[in-house]
C-alpha cells in the first residue's frame, strides 16, 4: 500500500510557497507520491482576467516541480467539464488506487471551510484531510475545534505545523507587475511567464489615460481599498481645484497612492531590494509602513509618472517639513476622502477648505496621538512636518 498525496490549486501561477508545501507536506506525511492537479474551475474562487490558461498553468507546474522527483502532474480537473469539486476528484483516484491511502493536502484557510465544501463526508470517506498549519497563535484554537468537530463526524485529520512561505498567486501577479517576482518564483517559471507574456508582464504602463490608469490600478490593488483609491483620487482633484494645483497631478497621484499596499511586509523589503533602496533605520524597523516609499517607486518607474506626483505619493502617510501644495493635497485627500469615518474627520473636511495647513497639521496631531496612545514609535517624518507647522505660526 503507497501513501499518496493530492494538492490541488489553481496555480495561477506556481510559486516557491506552493514548492515549499509540496516538499514538506512530501516529507512529513511519508508519502510515496505526490500528485499536483490544477483545477479548471474553482469553486472558490474566480481566476482573474489575464490568466494563463489551463495548459500554460500544466506546464508552468510542470517546470516549477521539475526538482520534486515524486510528485505527479494530474490534469483530471481540466479534462472534467464545470467546477472542479475536490469530492469527484478523490472519488476518481480511489478509482484508479484502490489500494492505496490518500492524503488531501490543504492550508489553514480551506480546512477551516472545508465544512462547506460540496460533500465533504465522500472527500473524509475516501481520504485524510492533512492541513499544513503556519503555526500561529492565533489560528491554532480554529484549527484545534474544526479538527476535533470533523473527526467527531467521522473524518481522519492530521495537521502538520511546518514553514509555509507567506505568498499567495495574487501576491505574485501583483509582483510580476512590478517588477520583482523572481525570488519567489521556482527556477524557469520567470522566464516562462515573460516569454509568453503571462500576467501582463509585458505591458507598457507609462502616463496611461486616467481611464486605463484606473482599470489597472483596480486589478492590482486590495478589492476592499478600491472604494478609498477612488475617493482619494475625486478628493484630491476637489482639493486641487480649490487651491490652484494641478488637477492631473491630484488625480494621478490618488489614484496610485496605495498601489503596493496590499503588499505585506516581507513582499514591501523584496520590492525595496529588487529596486535597489537602502532602507532608513525607521522604515527597516517597520516594514508595514513602507507602501508609500513602494508606491512611489512603483509610480516613477513602472507608470513613469513625474517627480511632483512620485514625491506626492512618497509623502501620503508621514508627511515631511517643506511639503508642497500636492503633497499636502494627497496627505489630507488620504484622510478625508469620503470612506473615512472617524472622530474629527468632519473638521479636517472643513478645514481643507479653508486652511489646508491647518488640515495637514490636524491630521498629523492625531496620527502623532493615535500612535502614542498604541505605543508605537513616530515617524521622524512626521515629528518634522509637524514641527515645520508649528515653525509657520
Amino acid at each position: 500500500m503507497e501513501r499518496i498525496g493530492i494538492y490541488g490549486g489553481t496555480f495561477n501561477p506556481p510559486h516557491i510557497g506552493h514548492i515549499h508545501a509540496a516538499r514538506q507536506a512530501f516529507s512529513l506525511l511519508k508519502l510515496d507520491k505526490l500528485l499536483l492537479i490544477p483545477d479548471r474551475i474553482a469553486p472558490h474562487k474566480v481566476l482573474p482576467e489575464g490568466s494563463a490558461s489551463a495548459q500554460q498553468r500544466i506546464q508552468m507546474l510542470t517546470i516549477g516541480a521539475a526538482r520534486l522527483p515524486y510528485a505527479q502532474i494530474e490534469d483530471i480537473e481540466l479534462r472534467r467539464e464545470g467546477t472542479s469539486y475536490t469530492y469527484l476528484t478523490v472519488l476518481e483516484l480511489k478509482e484508479k488506487y484502490p489500494n492505496d491511502e490518500l492524503f488531501l493536502i490543504m492550508g489553514t484557510d480551506m480546512f477551516l471551510s472545508f465544512h462547506t465544501w460540496r460533500n465533504p463526508e465522500i472527500i473524509w470517506e475516501n481520504a485524510t484531510l492533512a492541513v499544513l498549519c503556519r503555526g500561529e497563535k492565533d489560528e491554532k484554537a480554529g484549527i484545534l475545534q474544526q479538527k476535533e468537530h470533523l473527526e467527531a463526524m467521522g473524518a481522519r485529520v492530521e495537521t502538520m505545523e511546518n514553514e509555509v512561505t507567506a505568498i499567495s498567486s495574487t501576491d505574485l501577479r501583483r509582483m510580476l507587475a512590478f517588477g520583482c517576482a523572481d525570488s519567489y518564483l521556482p527556477e524557469g517559471v520567470g522566464q516562462y511567464i515573460r516569454q509568453h507574456g503571462l500576467y501582463a508582464t509585458n505591458a507598457d504602463y507609462k502616463m496611461l489615460p486616467m481611464e486605463q490608469l484606473e482599470q489597472v490600478v483596480i486589478r492590482l490593488i486590495d478589492p476592499k481599498r478600491v472604494d478609498h483609491v477612488l475617493g482619494c483620487r475625486d478628493t484630491a482633484v476637489s482639493l486641487a481645484k480649490h487651491w490652484g494645483a494641478d488637477e492631473t497631478d491630484a488625480a494621478r497621484a490618488g489614484i496610485l497612492h496605495d498601489i503596493t499596499k496590499a503588499l505585506r511586509g516581507r513582499l514591501q523589503l523584496t520590492l525595496c531590494d529588487a529596486y535597489g533602496i537602502i532602507l532608513d533605520d525607521f522604515s527597516a524597523k517597520y516594514p508595514k509602513t513602507l507602501h508609500a516609499l513602494t508606491g512611489s517607486l512603483v509610480a516613477e518607474r513602472i507608470f513613469g509618472e513625474n517627480e511632483a506626483v512620485v514625491s506626492a505619493i512618497r509623502h501620503h502617510t508621514t508627511g515631511k517639513a517643506d511639503m508642497t501644495l500636492l503633497e499636502k493635497i494627497i496627505y489630507v485627500a488620504d484622510y478625508m476622502e469620503p470612506c473615512r469615518d472617524f472622530p474629527g474627520v468632519e473638521k479636517l473636511r472643513e478645514l481643507a477648505y479653508t486652511d489646508i495647513d491647518a488640515a495637514l497639521k490636524l491630521g498629523l496631531e492625531m496620527t502623532l496621538e493615535l500612535l502614542k496612545k498604541q505605543g508605537s514609535e513616530v515617524s521622524p517624518a512626521s515629528q518634522a512636518a509637524l514641527n515645520w507647522l508649528n515653525g509657520k505660526d
